[in-house]
């Protein structure tokens, strides 16, 4: 049992940025931009500012699969937001998404630019903007968007619950810990029985409920996220361990993993993409060798 102290909430919270833990440079209470930055546009439509965390990975996995599936109209600049260094509160970010968070993405295929913003949103644009990883069958379309949202209410106990007082709070708090880790290996448990009876996660069929999901659990099996491996026992989830290495042997997720990533085995990082040539030959010579 750790120690603990009481503590009683003041009447009016006041921030205290040096009690921010690893990111207190980049957290603050407020919204809007901090300083004046454009940002640089590519020639592609699609141009991606991003960052290879769970969510920004999302978003390349899903583009590098469409252009693996023939659509070339996929094709996209994908420029690195440093989020370490506050790159997001740009002005130019800021006027794509307010919330200033990674992924960013801005359509210029059509009559006025579109922003997107949220993972999420992404990937149900462009699997409907390309007809592909979103089923047209109502119940088939239906179980892709439960597993999908599913994610979206379910990675922050993962990310800021769990991953935040397990690996970067600047005091180890055993009720905390305990909390996230319950809700953790719960949902990995939601995750294993769903696909003990499904190939994936929507059923026969690889869908964008796969790319979401994958970039958060997929990591954390993988023993990528938190070092937490071990900690969680996640090979207890055989089902879940099943599913990861089929998705992770993919070639487009291979890629789509690399790209904005800034960190790892330099062979394994694309700081920016803007051509399929960016993934050089022994990148791909490499990639290619690891599929059956």
């Amino acid at each position: 049992m750790t120690s603990s102290t009481d503590y009683t909430p003041p009447a009016v919270w006041v921030w205290q940025k040096s009690k921010g833990g690893e990111f207190a440079n980049i957290n603050r209470p407020i919204a809007g931009p901090t300083h004046e930055k454009a940002l640089p546009v590519g020639r592609h439509p699609l141009q991606l500012y991003s960052m290879a965390t769970p969510n920004g990975v999302k978003v390349t996995i899903m583009l590098e699969e469409l252009l693996a599936a023939g659509h070339s109209g996929a094709e996209y600049d994908a420029w690195l937001i440093k989020i370490t260094e506050g790159n997001q509160f740009g002005s130019g970010f800021v006027e794509i998404n307010p919330n200033s968070k990674i992924p960013a993405l801005l359509d210029r295929s059509t009559p006025s630019p579109l922003r997107l913003f949220e993972s999420g949103s992404i990937l149900l644009y462009l699997a409907e903007k390309f007809g592909a990883f979103l089923p047209k069958d109502i119940a088939a379309r239906t179980e892709t968007l439960n597993w999908l949202f599913w994610q979206m209410g379910s990675a922050p106990y993962l990310g800021g619950g769990f991953g935040h007082f397990y690996a970067y709070a600047p005091t180890k708090i055993e009720y905390a810990i305990d909390r996230f880790t319950m809700e953790v290996k719960r949902e990995l448990d939601v995750l294993d029985r769903r696909l003990a009876d499904n190939e994936y996660l929507a059923g026969p069929d690889y869908t964008i409920a796969d790319m979401a999901v994958f970039p958060w659990y997929g990591a954390l099996v993988k023993g990528l996220l938190y070092g937490a491996a071990e900690f969680l026992s996640v090979q207890e989830y055989r089902h879940v361990q099943r599913w990861v290495q089929a998705i992770d042997a993919r070639p487009a997720v291979k890629r789509g993993r690399m790209v904005n990533r800034t960190w790892g085995e330099p062979s394994e990082q694309l700081h920016e993409r803007h051509d399929a040539s960016d993934f050089d030959t022994k990148t791909q010579d490499r990639v290619s060798a690891t599929v059956p």
